[in-house]
C-alpha cells in the first residue's frame, strides 16, 4: 500500500496549501476588515477574487479528479460520505455569491460589513470542514475500498497530469490586471465556475 500512501500525502499537500490561504484570508477579514464601518470596493474585490480562486482551485484538486472517480467504481458505500462533502462545497459556493452579491452592491456601513465578513467566515468554514472530513473519513474508506492496482495507476495519472501543468504553465495566458480588461476577459472566456445565487 506504499502507492496509497503517497498518493494520499500528495492529495494532502494540496489541502495544506489551500488551508494557509483560507486561514490567510480568515485572518485579513477578522483583524482587519472586520473592525471597519466600511470597506472599499477594491477590498472586497480583492477578498472576492481570492475566494473565486480557492473555490475553482478546490474543483480542480487531484482528489476530485482521480480519487473520487476511483472510489465510486469501486465502492457504492461512500455515497453518503461523497454527497456530504458535495454539500460542503455547494456551501463555500453559496457563501461566495452571497459575499459577491454584497461586494458588488457596495459595502458602505457596518451592517454591510458585518455581513461580507460573515458570508466569508462561512465560505472558509465549509472548505475547511469538507478537507477535514476527507482526511478523517474519506482517505481510510478509500484506502479500504480502492485496490492496489487503481492506486499504481492513480499515482501514475497524477504524475502525468503534474508534468503536462508544468509543462503548459508558461503557456496559459494569465488575465488581463486591469478591471474592465478582466472583464472583457471573463466574458470572451465564459464563467468557469457557476455560483449559487
Amino acid at each position: 500500500m506504499l502507492t496509497a500512501t503517497y498518493t494520499l500525502v500528495a492529495l494532502s499537500v494540496e489541502q495544506t496549501n489551500m488551508r494557509v490561504s483560507l486561514h490567510a484570508v480568515q485572518q485579513l477579514v477578522q483583524k482587519s476588515y472586520a473592525r471597519q464601518t466600511a470597506l472599499t470596493d477594491g477590498q472586497a474585490e480583492y477578498v472576492c477574487d481570492t475566494l473565486r480562486g480557492l473555490y475553482e482551485q478546490c474543483q480542480r484538486r487531484k482528489l476530485d479528479n482521480f480519487l473520487l472517480p476511483a472510489l465510486r467504481r469501486a465502492s457504492s458505500g461512500a455515497e453518503a460520505l461523497v454527497a456530504g462533502l458535495d454539500q460542503l462545497s455547494r456551501d463555500a459556493a453559496e457563501a461566495l455569491g452571497s459575499a459577491r452579491r454584497l461586494a458588488q452592491g457596495g459595502i458602505d456601513n457596518e451592517e454591510r460589513v458585518e455581513a461580507f465578513c460573515t458570508a466569508v467566515e462561512r465560505f472558509c468554514a465549509a472548505l475547511m470542514q469538507r478537507f477535514e472530513r476527507e482526511e478523517l473519513e474519506l482517505f481510510p474508506v478509500a484506502r479500504a475500498a480502492i485496490a492496489g492496482e487503481t492506486w499504481f495507476a492513480m499515482a501514475h495519472q497524477m504524475l502525468v497530469y503534474d508534468a503536462y501543468r508544468q509543462e503548459h504553465r508558461g503557456r496559459l495566458a494569465a488575465p488581463p490586471a486591469s478591471r474592465p480588461a478582466r472583464v472583457e476577459h471573463a466574458h470572451r472566456q465564459g464563467a468557469p465556475v457557476s455560483y449559487m445565487h
